[in-house]
């Protein structure tokens, strides 16, 4: 932002004072951030929700991502893996195996560094995540969510996962959950970061949050809203609705039902089903995928320009003279 935009932002969110509590802390940086996106030009908007590596909470909303990280360090246990094969496909291993893959406080440090990986990768098209050894995962790791019981600790978590999670979901690549065995709590809110959702037959997906005496804060609740309505989302969250395979498939949470529930075997079915949405060079399917996570968050004008953006990256490049050419010979 240059010098004359902050301070026609900082002119513009001259807010009456208001207590200093933590409430009115919280209220006077949304009504802040609200005026900055209604005022502001839309280059800065759309920058402001699709700048690679940008955050949803700072600072300004009592988010200290050092000291978050500081903790969650103390529960080491388990990795997240990640395996970039040539095809342009990057498998993303949930491996905490005697804990049906739980996080703990590593991987989720770890989470947030294979996505910051995947950000880097140029070359790549597409991603699937999945467990080790047949499930999915249960979610977050007992041991840690017990230590971490202050109201404060769990809007620590809630935020640094929010983050990566967002930071995950616009990935420009498209990106499928491979749910074997369970998908449990946070591990159901993991697969719904994804762009498409593929089971095995006996698998499941359940949001056990309310089991828990908590809601889902994962940004779960916002992405299953999405995939399947509000009314869906409300009976599948209060547990009125289990989502087997069979059920998942009717009500759209899941694209398919894998015939096999072999590790090895499903892994090679969920690569093969991948490959439809990832024909081409990396640059068209990364600027495809921007494309669609825009006209998703964005309004139509902001999604307009960022298609236009977007366009500007690909046209007159490679693979479009190519095709071009291609095509060119059939018309003689």
């Amino acid at each position: 932002m240059s010098r004359s935009q902050l301070a026609g932002a900082q002119a513009v969110i001259s807010i009456p004072r208001r207590e200093t509590s933590l409430q009115g802390r919280m209220e006077l940086n949304q009504e802040m951030a609200r005026r900055v996106l209604t005022t502001s030009p839309i280059p800065m908007k759309t920058k402001l929700l699709h700048q690679i590596g940008l955050s949803l909470y700072n600072t300004s909303h009592g988010f200290h991502e050092e000291e978050v990280k500081r903790k969650l360090e103390q529960f080491p246990g388990g990795s997240v893996d990640l395996q970039k094969e040539d095809s342009g496909i990057g498998i993303l291993t949930l491996n905490n195996p005697s804990k049906m893959n739980a996080f703990s406080g590593v991987m989720m440090l770890q989470l947030l560094e294979k996505v910051i990986e995947l950000e880097n990768w140029t070359e790549g098209k597409g991603l699937i995540v999945r467990g080790a050894k047949n499930t999915f995962s249960s979610g977050s790791d007992l041991n840690a969510v017990k230590e971490l019981g202050t109201p404060e600790d769990g809007m620590a978590v809630c935020m640094f996962m929010q983050n990566t999670l967002t930071r995950f979901m616009r990935l420009p690549l498209i990106s499928v959950a491979l749910v074997q065995g369970r998908a449990l709590g946070g591990g159901a809110e993991v697969t719904t970061a994804c762009d498409f959702r593929l089971m095995t037959t006996e698998s499941e997906i359940r949001f056990v949050h309310k089991e828990m005496g908590i809601i889902p804060s994962w940004g779960g609740t916002a992405r299953l809203v999405e995939i399947i309505g509000s009314r869906q989302a409300l009976k599948v969250l209060s547990g009125a609705l289990k989502l087997d395979s069979k059920k998942a498939l009717q009500i759209g949470v899941v694209e398919e039902v894998l015939q096999s529930s072999d590790e090895t075997e499903c892994l090679r079915e969920a690569q093969e089903w991948l490959q439809q949405f990832i024909k081409g060079p990396p640059e068209v399917i990364r600027a495809l995928k921007k494309s669609v996570s825009s006209g998703k968050e964005l309004c139509l004008e902001e999604a307009l320009q960022t298609e236009r953006d977007l366009l500007g990256t690909v046209w007159g490049g490679p693979a479009n003279l190519e095709a071009i050419a291609r095509k060119g010979k059939f018309n003689k």
